[in-house]
């Protein structure tokens, strides 16, 4: 990975990378719920109630859904494909996807685009990666980080492949840090800083409660930029809740926004004022290469 480039030149870094939680961040709803459970006739509060059986029993969290799925499943179960083909039943919260489109052409100057700024949008999630690489948001992201299951001989999903737990989503954040997207990178390796892609000064996270507090801190601790997002419909205030948590007693996060991906949204001009704000900061830095003579200019 450090063959990308020469030892003695350093990465661009003009890449702004957006981060996404999936589940209650970019939809209201858990994936398996909207479109496995219906098409399985799975009862959700029962699935629920045996997953949390295995936690009390030592479980991780994520193991435990996974195991549950596979036993419900049983002899009905799908390929990775017909897992992928039930992505595309996936809703989300107003705004999306047409937010991707629209940040990605309309946030960032012309003199930002001439220094070679350019947006790119990840997805980290402990849902399944197949329901999320089938949906309507495929398009528009770089990389979908999530957990997947290995078939068996007759082309069935068998066993967990890859499994990401709120702490392991970490690991992501660094992958994308250092361009190391592909699961046979050692994201261990050492890399200098100026050598990393996407440092994380030009980061943002997007999240909505606890299981994000690792990807939040890891923001917090190395200069990046997030935002907790709570769903502005719901009665009970338990997801504004969270937030305020966050943002207040818990100080992890500085800003909370409802989740409406929609132009002049709260979130909308904050995450917009942070996309303008990181892109001056590369175009200010690139700026400065040019004068030392370290980089050609840009032809506008």
């Amino acid at each position: 990975m450090l063959g990308r480039f020469p030892s003695h030149m350093a990465a661009p870094q003009n890449i702004i990378g957006i981060v996404y939680d999936y589940d209650q961040t970019l939809s209201p709803t858990y994936m398996q719920d909207e479109v496995i459970f219906p098409k399985y006739g799975i009862n959700g509060e029962e699935f629920w109630k045996r997953c949390h059986e295995l936690v009390a029993t030592g479980y991780e969290n994520e193991l435990a859904y996974l195991k549950v799925m596979l036993d419900y499943l049983d002899m009905d179960r799908p390929s990775n494909d017909d897992l992928k083909a039930l992505g595309a039943g996936l809703k989300f919260y107003k705004g999306l996807p047409e937010m991707f489109e629209q940040v990605n052409d309309g946030v960032l100057s012309q003199e930002q685009q001439a220094f070679g700024v350019r947006i790119e949008h990840y997805i980290i999630s402990s849902g399944l990666s197949a329901l999320i690489e089938g949906s309507r948001l495929r398009p528009y992201v770089k990389a979908v980080f999530g957990c997947e299951f290995a078939e068996d001989s007759q082309g069935r999903i068998s066993f967990p492949k890859r499994v990401i737990s709120h702490t392991l989503k970490t690991q992501y954040l660094f992958r994308i840090n250092k361009g190391m997207l592909e699961p046979s990178d050692d994201v261990n390796d050492h890399m200098p800083e100026e050598l990393r892609p996407i440092p994380f000064h030009n980061m943002i996270y997007i999240g909505d409660g606890p299981t994000d507090v690792p990807c939040f801190t890891v923001m917090k601790k190395s200069g990046g930029h997030a935002i907790a997002v709570y769903n502005p419909d719901d009665a009970t205030r338990s997801s504004f809740r969270k937030c305020y948590q966050l943002s207040g007693p818990a100080d992890r996060i500085k800003y909370i926004a409802p989740s409406d991906y929609r132009p002049g949204s709260h979130l909308r001009l904050i995450l917009e004022e942070m996309i303008g704000e990181i892109a001056g900061g590369i175009v200010r830095r690139r700026r400065k290469e040019v004068e030392d003579g370290k980089i050609s200019a840009p032809q506008f």
